[in-house]
C-alpha cells in the first residue's frame, strides 16, 4: 500500500493507525534508518521478515519517507549496501503474502524504484485540502489550542503537569473571520493550519494577559501567510528572501500598508519579489 502527495497531508499520521488498529505486530521506521545500517541492513531486514512468519498475527512494516530507501536503483549515488538492501527487500515482497504487509509513504512517488511500485496493490493519495476541509481544520485547531488552552489536566498523573493560563477570546475574533480564513489559506496543509494555531497560542502567552484579539490573531496570520509563501520559492535561486517580514509584527505592518482588513476577509500576503 502507498500513501503519497504533499508534506503535512496525514500520510504518515493515518498510516501509524492503520498499523496500531490492524491487529497485525507492526514495525516502523524512516527510510533513513537504513543508510546508517550499512552492511547489517540486509541481515536486518531478513530478521524481520523471519518475524513475519513466526508471528501469529503477521507484520505490518510501515516505512516512512519510503523514497530515501527504496529510490530507483539507476541512481548513480546509491552506494553498495543500499542497493543490496532494496534488493533483499524486494526479493522479500516478489510473491503475495497473507502474513506480511508493507505500507510506504513518500512526498516523492515519482523516486520509487520501479520494481516498488509494480508491488503496490493500493495506491492513495493525501491531497492538499479544498476549503470546506480548510474550515474544518481551522475549528479544529482553534477548539485545541485556544479555546481549549489551560483547561485542567484529568487522569492519574495530572498531578505531574501544570495547566498553562486559559486564553479569553476577545468578541471581535468572529465565526465568520474563522470562515473566510479557510479561503485565505488556500495552499495550506494540515499541518500548517496547526502551526498556525499554535503559533497564535504563542503569540498571546507571550503578552502580559492571555487574551486573544481580531489585532494578534490578524498580525500571527499575515505573518504564516508570508511564512507559506516563502517556502513555495525555497527552490528558487534567484529567490530575494529579504524582501519577506521576518516577525508577526512586521508582517502586520506591511500588509496594513497595503490594505485595510475588514470583515475578517483581508488581504493576501503580497507577491514575493523575483531578482
Amino acid at each position: 500500500m502507498l500513501f503519497y502527495g504533499p508534506p503535512g497531508t496525514g500520510k504518515t499520521m493515518v498510516a501509524k493507525r492503520l498499523a496500531r488498529t490492524s491487529g497485525m505486530d507492526y514495525a516502523i521506521m524512516s527510510g533513513g534508518d537504513v543508510g546508517p545500517l550499512g552492511r547489517d541492513a540486509v541481515t536486518q531486514l531478513h530478521a524481520m521478515f523471519d518475524w513475519a512468519t513466526t508471528s501469529r498475527r503477521g507484520l505490518l512494516l510501515f516505512i516512512d519517507e519510503a523514497d530515501a530507501f527504496l529510490a530507483s536503483r539507476s541512481r548513480a549515488q546509491m552506494s553498495e549496501d543500499q542497493r543490496n538492501a532494496l534488493n533483499a527487500l524486494l526479493f522479500r515482497t516478489g510473491e503475495a503474502n497473507n502474513r506480511f504487509m508493507l505500507v510506504l509513504a513518500t512526498n516523492r512517488p515519482g523516486d520509487l524504484d520501479r520494481a516498488v511500485s509494480d508491488r503496490v496493490d493500493e495506491s492513495i493519495v493525501f491531497d492538499l485540502p479544498d476549503e470546506p476541509a480548510r474550515e474544518l481544520l481551522i475549528k479544529q485547531y482553534y477548539q485545541k489550542y485556544i479555546v481549549d488552552a489551560g483547561k485542567d489536566v484529568t487522569g492519574p498523573l495530572a498531578w505531574l503537569r501544570r495547566s498553562a493560563a486559559a486564553i479569553k477570546v476577545d468578541d471581535s475574533v468572529t465565526p465568520e473571520y474563522l470562515t473566510a480564513l479557510a479561503k485565505r489559506t488556500a495552499g495550506f496543509s494540515g499541518r500548517e493550519i496547526s502551526k498556525l494555531f499554535i503559533s497564535v497560542q504563542g503569540n498571546v502567552y507571550g503578552r502580559q494577559t492571555p487574551t486573544l484579539t481580531r489585532d494578534i490573531l490578524e498580525e500571527t496570520v499575515q505573518w504564516k501567510l508570508a511564512e507559506h509563501t516563502t517556502k513555495l520559492h525555497f527552490g528558487d535561486s534567484v529567490y530575494d528572501y529579504t524582501a519577506l517580514p521576518t516577525s508577526a509584527s512586521e508582517a502586520a505592518a506591511s500588509s496594513s500598508r497595503s490594505a485595510v482588513v475588514n470583515a475578517g476577509a483581508g488581504a493576501p500576503a503580497a507577491k514575493p519579489k523575483l531578482a
